[in-house]
């Protein structure tokens, strides 16, 4: 899933004036997940319409396709690629498409075995499109059930890690861009340190005349303690969240790393606070808020899409 500009925009928006980004998530899931919703009905009907079983056969044969890619596969046949990599030390295609064909194999015949168990069972999905109607049996029922089911989770689970991914960077370059840092003196391109054993990729630099600091961004909320642990462990010198316990924040004043909360109050102004502290070299932010967002924004998504792809 990739998050369109408006939508990192309107995300970091909130996180400086510290309300709550997650709805602009849950939007975009929403749309992908209707939108696939449409498409798959449709589907389904032109394939009733053909007498095909929808279960069965067709299923394997559409959703299954080995021309898909393999996170498709995956999805479509109820697992994801990290199950699979556990599961067979590996994710190449191959093994993608024999796990997915297996477990679907083991899904058809749970159904079946359901269907028996219980013969009072009664369920039937009906669908119409363009004034046709079509009636799915119970095994087609619960098949097209838990397919909508497992796409949702998969969309909810990457958006959330895209969201991270995609709005980290643009975040802390707004932050710099808010106090007049010069480009200079921070950096958004990991480049590895040789000298240390164990160097893990960080999402932010931001530099003096001697000294290069790393900052780490994770929007998580208050009841994830283990995202904050993981920063800690990594030696971060700046530490931005969108929410941080009491809990955080004291252990990251005793491991000696800056931290911003950026839903406190005016919690980006925190900021501040640590440039001074690091001698990093800036200018305090007395404007409007909504204004300068405006200005950054014009100047860093142009330069995103006129840049190479």
């Amino acid at each position: 899933m990739t998050l369109t500009d408006n939508v990192v925009k309107n995300i970091i928006r909130k996180l400086l004036k510290s309300e709550d980004y997650r709805v602009e998530i849950t939007a975009l899931i929403n749309a992908e997940f209707l939108q696939f919703a449409i498409d798959f009905f449709k589907q389904v009907v032109e394939a009733k319409l053909q007498n095909k079983n929808i279960a069965t056969d067709w299923y394997k044969k559409v959703f299954l396709d080995h021309n898909l890619t393999s996170n498709e596969i995956a999805v479509n046949s109820g697992l994801n690629m990290k199950t699979i990599y556990n599961m067979y030390n590996s994710s190449t295609k191959e093994i993608v498409i024999d796990a997915a064909e297996e477990h679907y194999d083991a899904l058809y015949k749970n159904i079946e075995k359901l269907i028996e168990s219980t013969p009072d069972l009664e369920l039937m999905l009906t669908i119409k499109f363009k004034g046709v109607s079509v009636d799915l049996n119970i095994s087609e029922s619960l098949i097209v059930i838990n397919t909508l089911a497992v796409k949702r989770s998969a969309l909810r689970g990457g958006a959330w890690s895209t969201a991270g991914k995609q709005v980290e960077k643009f975040l802390m370059t707004t932050l710099c861009k808010l106090y007049s840092i010069d480009e200079k003196n921070y950096e958004s391109k990991f480049v590895r340190d040789h000298s240390k054993s164990v160097d893990r990729e960080v999402d932010f630099y931001l530099k003096n005349d001697s000294k290069k600091y790393r900052c780490e961004v994770k929007l998580m909320g208050q009841g994830n303690p283990e995202s904050a642990d993981a920063i800690f462990a990594r030696h971060s010198d700046i530490f931005v969240a969108d929410r941080l316990s009491d809990q955080n924040k004291k252990q990251a004043d005793e491991l000696n790393v800056s931290w911003v909360e950026m839903r406190a109050e005016n919690g980006y102004r925190r900021f501040k606070t640590i440039l001074e502290i690091l001698d990093i070299p800036h200018r305090d932010f007395t404007g409007n808020l909504d204004d300068r967002i405006d200005e950054i924004f014009m100047d860093l998504f142009a330069a995103r899409s006129n840049s190479p792809p």
